[in-house]
């Protein structure tokens, strides 16, 4: 079994019941989502693929706010991707977004019987659970068009809770096999030419970038 087979079988393991309460619980903790949806701004007839698209919560927000928009929703859980599926019947969009099972490092527009680039991939906290994240965004950055842009949400280093405070996240997100990555932050840091930002106690934080080799 390949290591992206036993990731999607350990998500499946984990959101098989999380699913249900999935949308509830995590509002109280994953921030700045519906900021980089306001700031997408995306045109007219823009194609834009969510990896990691769980219950569809953030497909729905953006297909409401950008109404021309063309969504894709990618997913290694089809636990989640019934969850997702049902979302999208419930709030009408079945027919304007385009769901698929496949795993973050395998995205490309063939994965929705698609052959056109995408202008925008978005990874709302899912960099942090995909284990081969450079992969993933190598694979977003060679679907992408060449003006399109990658746009991030996720954690951050956590250090601005104090040193028992970060402890004590990081062992809960574990919990739900999440590592922030550190490495990707500190590196955006160092560099130019991206637009980032870093929300309060370092908490999270918000990228948007052109493709790139990671």
């Amino acid at each position: 079994m390949s290591g992206a087979t036993e990731h999607g079988d350990l998500m499946d393991r984990v959101y098989r019941h999380q699913r249900y309460v999935y949308d509830l619980t995590r509002k109280y903790y994953l921030f700045g989502r519906d900021r980089l949806i306001r700031e997408l701004a995306l045109k007219p007839g823009a194609r834009l693929v969510e990896v990691g698209c769980g219950t569809a919560r953030n497909l729905v927000r953006i297909a409401r706010r950008y109404p021309q928009a063309q969504l894709f929703g990618l997913d290694a859980s089809r636990e989640m991707l019934k969850t997702a599926s049902e979302t999208l019947r419930r709030a009408r969009l079945e027919d304007r977004i385009v769901l698929a099972h496949a795993y973050a490092e395998d995205l490309a527009p063939a994965v929705f019987g698609e052959t056109a680039p995408f202008d925008a991939c978005l990874f709302s906290y899912s960099l942090s659970m995909i284990p081969d994240w450079k992969s993933a965004l190598n694979a977003a950055g060679r679907s992408l068009a060449g003006d399109g842009r990658i746009h991030v949400v996720d954690f951050g280093d956590l250090t601005g809770l104090g040193g028992t405070g970060r402890a004590l996240m990081l062992r809960w997100l574990a919990l739900f096999h999440v590592a922030p990555r550190v490495e990707l932050l500190q590196a955006f840091e160092r560099e130019q030419g991206h637009c980032l930002r870093v929300l309060p106690m370092r908490y999270a934080f918000l990228l948007t970038t052109g493709s790139r080799r990671f």
